[in-house]
């Protein structure tokens, strides 16, 4: 600890007896090596998806979650932070008096299975599952600031519905990680439908939002129950257009936001490969 960056060698790795412990210091070695050759998290994580991947996601998401606490800074506003969180942990997606509700997934499933019951409330949660529903806190603008309380809880929720506050707090983080990390200044804003027949790009934030949206632009049909997936949509433009290619400059660029089984996996780092920035 006191020499975080020395070099460890194959003989030192050799002396630990357990074999998986050897290859999880491994890789843990070489994430740290790309790391240190980066000089810093924003471009480690930057350099991850130049290329092969070959880091582990759980590495991913951690270098994403400290670098848009970077990008929110010391005054962040809390459903900004709390909407971000949607950048690097999964979410569980369902709809409740017609809101879309993003909860976090594994504070979901630690309900579901009864941990706050103890062993005694899981025996019960198991015979009667209805007692594993997890009641979570909605946060909108009024109640926001109880976030900071429980944030490492991660046990409130927030509405994904176009109009709700922590929609359009989440256009605000998609735009400060773009600008931080691409120094290009955008606008998003949440839409209901995309308008346009025959729009000129989009970019799809998870992989089934990406697979409907490159299917309705080559204008195959996608199954209703599919289209459902979609759980939000976003116009984003850019400040300057002389920012994208040429072709389509000045043109909206379509975002959306999906669940695959209920459940959400954003990747935030398509924001920052698929943008149709101009080369020059």
């Amino acid at each position: 600890m006191a020499r975080p960056a020395r070099a460890v060698s194959e003989e030192e790795l050799q002396k630990i007896e357990d074999a998986d412990a050897r290859d999880n210091y491994r890789v843990l070695l070489k994430f740290r090596e790309r790391l240190l050759k980066a000089g810093t998290l924003e471009g480690c994580y930057m350099s991850l998806f130049r290329g092969t991947v070959d880091v582990p996601p759980m590495f991913i998401d951690q270098l994403a979650h400290v670098a848009l606490r970077n990008v929110l800074g010391d005054s962040a506003d809390a459903l900004e932070a709390r909407a971000g969180e949607v950048f690097f942990r999964e979410q569980k997606a369902t709809i409740r008096d017609g809101h879309v509700l993003l909860a976090d997934l594994e504070t979901v499933e630690m309900h579901a299975a009864g941990s706050r019951y103890g062993s005694i409330g899981r025996l019960i949660v198991e015979a009667q599952g209805e007692l594993a529903s997890a009641e979570l806190e909605v946060l909108d603008r009024a109640n926001a600031e109880r976030y900071w309380s429980r944030e490492s809880k991660h046990d409130t929720a927030v509405s994904f519905t176009c109009g709700r506050p922590a929609l359009d707090a989440f256009a605000r983080v998609i735009e400060k990680w773009v600008a931080h990390f691409l120094d290009v200044k955008v606008r998003v804003r949440p839409i209901r439908a995309i308008e346009e027949p025959r729009w000129a790009w989009h970019v799809g934030l998870d992989a089934e939002s990406t697979d409907i949206l490159n299917e309705l632009w080559s204008g195959s049909q996608v199954d209703p129950g599919r289209m459902r997936n979609i759980l939000a949509l976003f116009s984003l433009t850019f400040d300057d257009p002389a920012a994208m290619r040429r072709e389509i400059a000045g043109r909206a660029v379509y975002l959306a936001l999906s669940a695959r089984e209920g459940v959400v996996r954003m990747k935030p780092q398509n924001l920052l490969t698929n943008l149709p920035l101009n080369e020059a």
